[in-house]
């Protein structure tokens, strides 16, 4: 299992939302590139990125900012958020960035999700945010009508390196992940899962690790790593220990 710090770009700076809400952000740097290196110096091999903006907005919004970081670092780097077309798949690939999410466009255009994964096997990452087990879209904005095992299991036979899993009601709330929900949507499918939402301290890292086999691969982890809720070089021993 891998730990992934993540950065949420808002207006060119680094924040966390409360539960998606736009209107409820809280800055933590100005720097996003210089917190990207941060993570990286305590032992990240993967950063999970998400444009904010462009998640609300439909279209990329900090395009420029990504690729800095991309340029600035050598670990692998995920990232979502107003990634509707292929060209702009292709932008950020060919930038450095190794894996793109598609969160509103894989529920609302099945089309184009299946074009990306084919153009680019392994590449693709699905986002799949829930609100009481419905998939919402637009930044969270929007509920929809598709659970999020149903989704998942659409997506079983596609060319996706993985499922990244948010339950938005735990979201940048510091109240633990949905472990039940998680582990029971990575085992009723194929494709690795990584958890995402609400983590607070380090028992939520081994709350996780217990449930890795149902298909788990990794855990972001925003706001606790800077409150100080979770300590990344810490986290990451503890996965590494396992297997030790």
């Amino acid at each position: 299992m891998i730990i992934i710090p993540a950065i949420d770009l808002k207006n060119g700076q680094c924040v966390r939302l409360s539960q998606g809400r736009m209107d409820d952000a809280t800055i933590y740097s100005s720097d996003p590139v210089e917190v990207a290196r941060r993570w990286e110096s305590m032992g990240a091999k993967r950063l999970h990125i998400v444009d904010l903006d462009g998640a609300v907005s439909g279209v990329p919004c900090n395009k420029d900012l990504v690729k800095r970081i991309c340029s600035s670092v050598s670990m692998e780097v995920e990232l979502g958020g107003g990634i509707r077309d292929i060209e702009i798949v292709a932008e950020y690939l060919d930038a450095g960035v190794q894996y793109a999410i598609l969160g509103t466009a894989a529920v609302r255009n099945p089309a184009f999700r299946d074009a990306c994964c084919k153009k680019y096997p392994g590449r693709i990452i699905i986002g799949i945010d829930a609100q009481s087990g419905m998939v919402a879209v637009q930044g969270w904005t929007e509920s929809t009508g598709v659970s999020a095992v149903e989704l998942a299991r659409q997506l079983d036979s596609a060319a996706v390196h993985a499922i990244v899993y948010t339950d938005i009601s735990r979201d940048g709330m510091l109240t633990g992940p949905n472990v039940e929900e998680t582990a029971k949507l990575a085992a009723s499918i194929s494709i690795p899962v990584i958890a995402s939402g609400g983590m607070s301290g380090i028992h939520d890292v081994k709350n996780l690790l217990a449930v890795e086999s149902s298909g788990i691969m990794g855990i972001i982890i925003g706001r606790a790593l800077y409150t100080g809720g979770i300590d990344l070089k810490e986290s990451i021993a503890l996965t590494q220990k396992k297997f030790n």
